[in-house]
């Protein structure tokens, strides 16, 4: 990996072409899209792997990169919790699954998933660069990482390490949850990412008699909160059983207002990213 000390944006540096960054001659990665919220609890690995399902629904090669190095949960909603990864002499080898997604994650790697990984920031950010250098992704048209909370080290080094394309932020319709994304979304224009824009998780609930939607926050300010921020409102997701299970469903089993939710979304991330 070349030295970036003399690059003009070494402070911001992602630049995969400027400054060398470290790549698997085996891979070939197009679009890099990051899912963030900077906040935990808010469904961003959900939103993850059904941004990862509607784009390989759309035809296009996707990868899962999974980068909540101490709270993966990845391998679960795909139903790929009992694999193991393996590897070979170019690097290490993905799980694939049956929708034909290409996953890794470290509990991939562990024998008991319900072990914790006691690490120190700068070890597990370490494996998320390996996770980007020594895994053979092959040729992709989307990897999707799902971003761990905060902005932290793992963060800044998904974003100095790694050619993001883009990030989907993730949030749900409370003041508080809003201050804190509002902060990683400022951290990505400090580093020149683009924001493609902001799902809305647990936006509403639907009444099962009359199909009226019902805001249960007091404070939803989602289009104060776009417009503060210059963002797209990619789509609203509701507090539904199908979202809340979805690790336990199999992938033909879909509720429509959610499969046309995640349509209208990855559409936009393909526009956006082109």
């Amino acid at each position: 990996m070349a030295d970036c000390n003399n690059c003009p944006s070494k402070d911001n540096c992602n630049s995969k072409d400027s400054c060398m960054i470290e790549n698997n001659p085996n891979n070939n990665v197009k679009n890099v899209i990051g899912v963030m919220s900077g906040k935990g609890g808010v469904g961003k690995s959900t939103v993850s792997a059904l941004i990862a399902k509607d784009l390989k629904a759309k035809g296009y090669k996707v990868g899962v990169l999974d980068a909540d190095i101490t709270g993966p949960s990845i391998p679960r909603l795909f139903q790929v919790e009992h694999k193991r990864a393996t590897g070979n002499e170019s690097g290490m080898l993905p799980i694939t699954t049956q929708d034909g997604i290409k996953i890794m994650s470290l509990n991939l790697l562990m024998e008991d998933e319900n072990q914790p990984v006691i690490w120190r920031g700068p070890i597990i950010s370490g494996i998320v660069k390996q996770f980007w250098t020594d895994v053979i992704w092959g040729e992709l048209d989307y990897l999707i990482i799902d971003m761990p909370p905060g902005t932290g080290d793992v963060a800044l080094t998904v974003m100095q390490s790694i050619p993001i394309t883009g990030v989907v932020m993730v949030s749900v319709p409370q003041d508080l949850v809003s201050m804190i994304v509002a902060k990683a979304i400022n951290m990505m224009k400090k580093m020149n990412i683009p924001v493609l824009g902001i799902v809305e998780n647990m936006s509403y609930i639907k009444c099962p008699d009359c199909d009226k939607k019902i805001r249960i926050f007091e404070s939803d300010n989602i289009v104060d909160f776009i417009e503060e921020n210059e963002l797209e409102l990619l789509g609203e997701l509701p507090m539904s059983k199908y979202v809340a299970n979805i690790s336990e469903r199999d992938s033909k089993d879909t509720d429509e207002e959610i499969k046309n939710t995640f349509e209208n979304i990855g559409e936009r991330i393909v526009e956006l990213s082109r």
